[in-house]
């Protein structure tokens, strides 16, 4: 009845709206980390601040501040943590480059997604898991740390460091799904 072959129009219609939705969803976890990786960015400025202002306080008028060293720990706990996704979607964490640059596009989709299934996701998602744990411990308890006099919760700083984490694992999500499509389709998403 019909000559050739014709996606039913629903297919098309289907696959262009999920793909077009799919794309969208990436590019909010790109934005996303790109904006909380540019905070991370300032963070650094205020590590220094804070460690140049600890050291003044302590050596020019030895008056060392209980607050200071805890605040050092957790701004520089913090810029760790929301850097993680921003570092990822950059692609400048760790690898072994002298191998990896050599091989073609599609062996590199190879490696990365098989790394990514069998090391990426399991790894950052039980670490994502304990972060939630550990979160959700230190606020309904309201631990302090021992580490100074000055007592602090945990709560906000364990905070930063799950929202790291569940930052992280979107990008790698995101970056997994890339180079499933890139490897299937040999076009990039």
């Amino acid at each position: 009845m019909h000559g050739g072959k014709k996606k039913a129009p629903f297919r098309a219609f289907a696959g262009a709206g999920l793909y077009k939705a799919m794309k969208n969803i990436l590019k909010a976890i790109d934005t996303i980390n790109e904006w909380v990786g540019n905070i991370g960015k300032w963070l650094t400025v205020a590590l220094i601040v804070v460690v140049v202002t600890e050291v003044v306080m302590r050596y020019v008028f030895n008056r060392p501040t209980t607050q200071g060293p805890m605040i050092a720990i957790w701004t520089g706990a913090a810029m760790y943590a929301l850097s993680w996704g921003y570092v990822h979607l950059c692609r400048r964490h760790v690898r072994v480059d002298v191998f990896y640059t050599r091989f073609s596009l599609r062996v590199k989709n190879i490696i990365d997604v098989v790394c990514a299934v069998f090391f990426l996701l399991p790894l950052i998602g039980l670490m994502t898991f304990a972060g939630w744990k550990w979160t959700r411990y230190a606020w309904s308890t309201m631990e302090r740390t021992q580490e100074t006099y000055w007592y602090p919760i945990m709560g906000p700083i364990r905070t930063i460091v799950f929202l790291g984490l569940v930052l992280f694992t979107l990008q790698g999500l995101a970056q997994f799904f890339r180079d499933f499509y890139s490897l299937i389709r040999n076009k990039s998403l």
